[in-house]
Parts: C-alpha cells; sequence; structure tokens
C-alpha cells in the first residue's frame, strides 16, 4: 500500500482486493491520494470491523464493488517499454459476467497466514497468530542455529522490501553463528 503515494497513482483510480480488516486499512489509507478506491470484494458483504468498514465507506471517494473477483490484469507498454496496468477484468461471482474497471493501481490485501503450519510439531516459538517468535531485533529463534525472516516471523510490516532486510539480517545472523563454531 505504501507504492499508493507514488506519483503514478496520485489522483488516479485504484482497487484494493480483498475484504477483510486489511483491505480496509489499505483502501482507507489510500483514498488520500487515489481519486476513486476500489475494493473488489468476493462477496455481498466486508468481513473487516464495521469501524474499519465505516471509516472505507464514509470517505468521498471509497467505493466496493461487490460480489467480483480479478480475473486478468490489463496492461499497455508506456514509451519506455515497462507495462502500465490500465484496467483489470473483474467476474461476477453470482453471475458469472465479465467487466472491466479502469484503473491504474492494484493492490492484493487479502490479509496474511504465515506458512509456518509444517512447523508446529517441532520445538519452535510461534505467537497466537502462527509467526515465528522473535524475542529479539535479531533474526535468532528459540533454537540455537535456526533463523527466521520476512513473512514467517514478521506480522507488523508484511512488506517485500523489509523481508529482503529481514532475510540479509537472518543470513549475517547464520553467517556469524556458523563462524562462532568454527564452521563457517
Amino acid at each position: 500500500m505504501c507504492d499508493g503515494a507514488l506519483p503514478a497513482f496520485r489522483n488516479q483510480p485504484v482497487a484494493v482486493v480483498g475484504g477483510g480488516d486489511t483491505a480496509l486499512e489499505e483502501a482507507t489509507y489510500l483514498t488520500k491520494f487515489a481519486s476513486t478506491v476500489f475494493i473488489i470484494h468476493r462477496r455481498d458483504a466486508l468481513r473487516g470491523s464495521k469501524v474499519m468498514q465505516k471509516r472505507f465507506l464514509d470517505s468521498a471517494n471509497a467505493e466496493v464493488m461487490w460480489n467480483k473477483t480479478v480475473v486478468e490484469c490489463l496492461s499497455t507498454p508506456d514509451e519506455h517499454g515497462s507495462e502500465k496496468l490500465h484496467a483489470i477484468k473483474l467476474k461476477d461471482t453470482v453471475t458469472g459476467e465479465i467487466s472491466e474497471l479502469a484503473v491504474k493501481g492494484m493492490f492484493v490485501a487479502i490479509g496474511h497466514t504465515p506458512t509456518t503450519k509444517f512447523l508446529r510439531d517441532t520445538p519452535l516459538e510461534f505467537d497466537d497468530a502462527g509467526y515465528i517468535d522473535l524475542k529479539t531485533r535479531s533474526s535468532k529463534t528459540n533454537i540455537a542455529g535456526v533463523f527466521a525472516a520476512g513473512d514467517v516471523a514478521d506480522a507488523h510490516y508484511r512488506q517485500a522490501v523489509t523481508a529482503a532486510g529481514m532475510g540479509c539480517q537472518g543470513a549475517l545472523d547464520a553467517e556469524h553463528w556458523l563462524a562462532d563454531r568454527g564452521l563457517n
């Protein structure tokens, strides 16, 4: 969602895919910059909290596309040959009808469940939401020599750039751990 403040999206129509608190929070943030913010939701009711729904729906430039799923992103090359989104194709989940919605940006905000279930039978410690619990700012887990980074350990930022930074941090932590044991 942080990209929504970029000049490419200012005063342009954008879409947010989702219907929970994550989507509503991002869509509400985007109403500060975009001409119109469309929430694309596959059902006929949002799943997010009533407070978040009201906050979004009270924005003059907020719209919800009910019973819709994205089936295709349509783009055209710009003067530099880069592909630029100009519309998304939507499928109505009730009628099956296909329509197009002109937007300059699309943000997927369907919530996040960390992919850690396969680790549940290990001694790793998790928080209540299923993220690997890191006790400090390092990537060290409660098991010596096991490090975690990115989407399995970051419930707060959930951004590719922070995940990449955490990955680098994890690699450095692992390298130091190995060096301390003469294993590098």
